[in-house]
C-alpha cells in the first residue's frame, strides 16, 4: 500500500509541474481522424520506401500502455478502441511541447499528430509533430494482471481489466453483436420490441425469490421483476401477436459460475403457435446468431466442439432420468422419489413435491452430461404452473428446456390460457409459498382477469443472454460476460 501511495505521489507532483509549465493534465475534446488498427490495416504492408515517397499523415488519441525513452527520443505504444500502434516522440521536433514527453506516464491519454515511417525493425510508427495531454492517470497499470489469483480484481476492477485484456473487450464486443443479431432475427419475422415494467407489485413469471423494495409514495411494497411474462401475455391478449422484451431480470438468489442476482433475458411470445414450434425457432435463432457471430456452427468450448447444426434431440425429462437408471417407478409419488434421492446422496429440501424432487435428481444425474445441443422436454405439470398440460398425460407440460455445456440456455412452454385452470394452478402455488416454498408463484388477480378477457393460443419462451454470449465466446464463468458483476463487498 506504501508502494502504490508513493507512485501516486510521484504522477501527482508531475500533474502540478505540468500546471505549473502551463499545460492542462485533464484536458478537452481531441479529434482524432484515425484509429490505430485502421492504420495498420490500411499501411502494415506499405514498403518504407512509400511512405517516405507519399507521407500518410493522422492524427490519433489513446492510453500510452508502454514507453521506453533514450533521452533524446521515445518510443511508446498508444491504444484506442481498436487496437494498439507503435508512436516515435523526437524531442527536438516537438519544440515546447517536448516537455510533455518528460512528464508522460504509462496509462496517461495523450492526443497526436504524425506521420507514417518504418522503424529499422520494420515496424509501422507515428513520428510525432504534435502533441496534446489529455489525461493524467494517478495509478500506473499493473504488470501482471492475467491468472487465477487475480480473477475476483479483475471483475471488482473491470475499468482496469478493460484496457489491459483488449480479448475482454472483444468478447463484450461481440456481445453487442450477438444481441444485435437476436433482435434482427425477431423483427425479420414479425415480431416487435416491447417495455414491460421492471417494479411489480405482484412477482410472477418464474420460480425465485424477488429483490423487495418500498415506494415511498404509494405506499406499497414493489418488487424487481423475476420476468416479463405475464405483462406480456397481457399484451397478446390485447392484440399483438408476436411480441419480445430483451432486458434485465433480478433474483435474490446465490451467486456462481451460472448465476449473477441481475442477468440479461430475452423473452418472446407468439400467438396460434405451440412449443413444437418453438423447438424448430429456437434452432433457427441460435444458428442464425452463431453464424452471424461466428460464420460457423461449429464453436469451440473449453475442450468440447460443441456442434449446433440442428436438428437437436428431444428427450422427455423422465426418458431422460431413465437413461441415466432413474428406476420408472419413482414418478409417481413423492416417498418413494425421496427414499431414492436419498439412498443416492441426493439432497432434498424438506416437503418437498414430487415434481421438485424429480427435479433435483435431474440437475445431479442429467444435466452435466447435457454438452451437446438437446431439447428436454415434457415437464411435470407441477414444475410448470403457468404450462398447457399434454392433452395425451395431464400429468405433464407441455414444455422444454434447452440445455447446451450442461447449462440450461432456453426455456419454453406452450400457454396455459384456461382462466379457470390458471387461477387453481396459482392458488396450488400460494398454498406451497404459506408452507415455506419461498420461490412459489403468487396470486396475481389481474393476471387472471386478462385471461377472462380471452388470450389466443400461444406459446412463449425465455433464452438467458448471457449464457448464450457464454457459448459463442467460449467463457467459463458468467461473471466474464457481465461488465460489473455482483460481488462480496470489498474489504
Amino acid at each position: 500500500m506504501e508502494e502504490i501511495n508513493e507512485l501516486i505521489e510521484q504522477r501527482i507532483k508531475k500533474l502540478a509541474e505540468l500546471r505549473q509549465s502551463g499545460i492542462e493534465p485533464f484536458g478537452s475534446s481531441f479529434y482524432a481522424e484515425d484509429h490505430a488498427s485502421e492504420l495498420l490495416n490500411k499501411f502494415g504492408s506499405v514498403a518504407k520506401e512509400a511512405l517516405e515517397a507519399n507521407p500518410v499523415s493522422c492524427s490519433l488519441a489513446g492510453r500510452i500502455i508502454s514507453m521506453r525513452d533514450f533521452g533524446k527520443a521515445a518510443f511508446a505504444h498508444i491504444q484506442d478502441t481498436t487496437g494498439k500502434i507503435q508512436v516515435y516522440f523526437k524531442k527536438d521536433m516537438l519544440g515546447e511541447k517536448q516537455i510533455i514527453v518528460k512528464k508522460l506516464d504509462i496509462g496517461d491519454i495523450i492526443g497526436l499528430k504524425g506521420k507514417l515511417f518504418r522503424t529499422k525493425t520494420d515496424e509501422l510508427t507515428v513520428e510525432v509533430n504534435d502533441l496534446v495531454f489529455l489525461t493524467k492517470s494517478l495509478r500506473s497499470l499493473p504488470e501482471k494482471w492475467h491468472g487465477l489469483k487475480d480473477i475476483e480484481t479483475r471483475y471488482r476492477q473491470r475499468y482496469v481489466d478493460l484496457i489491459v485484456n483488449p480479448e475482454v473487450r472483444q468478447t463484450f464486443v461481440k456481445k453487442s453483436i450477438i444481441i444485435k443479431a437476436i433482435r434482427d432475427f425477431l423483427e425479420s419475422k414479425g415480431f416487435i420490441e416491447v417495455e414491460t415494467p421492471m417494479m411489480h407489485p405482484i412477482p410472477g413469471g418464474a420460480t425465485a425469490r424477488p429483490f423487495k423494495t418500498h415506494h415511498n409514495a404509494l405506499g406499497i411494497d414493489l418488487y424487481l421483476r423475476i420476468a416479463p411474462e405475464l405483462y406480456l401475455k397481457r399484451l397478446l391478449v390485447g392484440g399483438y401477436e408476436r411480441v419480445y422484451e430483451l432486458n434485465r431480470n433480478f433474483r435474490n438468489e446465490g451467486i456462481s459460475t451460472k448465476h449473477n442476482p441481475e442477468f440479461s433475458m430475452l423473452e418472446f411470445y407468439i400467438a396460434y403457435r405451440d412449443y413444437h414450434f418453438l423447438m424448430s425457432f429456437t434452432e433457427e435463432l441460435i444458428t442464425h446468431v452463431s453464424k452471424k457471430t461466428l460464420g460457423t456452427l461449429k464453436i469451440p468450448y473449453g475442450d468440447t466442439i460443441i456442434d449446433l447444426t440442428p436438428p437437436w434431440p428431444r428427450i422427455s425429462m423422465l426418458e431422460a432420468l431413465m437413461q441415466k437408471g432413474v428406476p420408472q417407478e419413482i414418478f409417481n409419488g413423492s416417498e418413494k422419489a425421496r427414499a431414492w434421492a436419498k439412498a443416492n446422496k441426493i439432497e432434498i429440501e424438506e416437503g418437498a413435491s414430487s415434481g421438485k424432487i424429480l427435479d433435483e435428481i435431474f440437475k445431479e444425474r442429467v444435466e452435466p452430461e447435457l454438452i451437446q445441443p438437446t431439447f428436454i422436454i415434457d415437464h411435470p405439470v407441477e414444475l410448470s404452473p403457468l404450462a398447457k398440460k399434454k392433452s395425451d398425460n395431464p400429468a405433464l407440460a407441455e414444455r422444454f428446456e434447452l440445455f447446451i455445456t450442461s447449462r440450461e440456455i432456453a426455456n419454453a412452454f406452450s400457454e396455459l390460457i384456461d382462466p379457470i385452470e390458471q387461477r387453481q394452478r396459482l392458488l396450488t402455488q400460494v398454498e406451497a409459498k404459506a408452507q415455506g416454498d419461498e420461490e412459489a408463484h403468487w396470486m396475481d388477480e389481474d393476471f387472471v382477469r386478462a385471461l377472462e378477457y380471452g388470450m389466443p393460443p400461444a406459446a412463449g419462451e425465455g433464452v438467458g443472454i448471457d449464457r448464450l454470449v457464454m457459448l459463442l465466446t467460449n467463457s467459463q464463468s458468467i461473471r466474464d460476460v457481465i461488465l460489473f458483476p455482483q460481488l462480496k463487498p470489498e474489504q
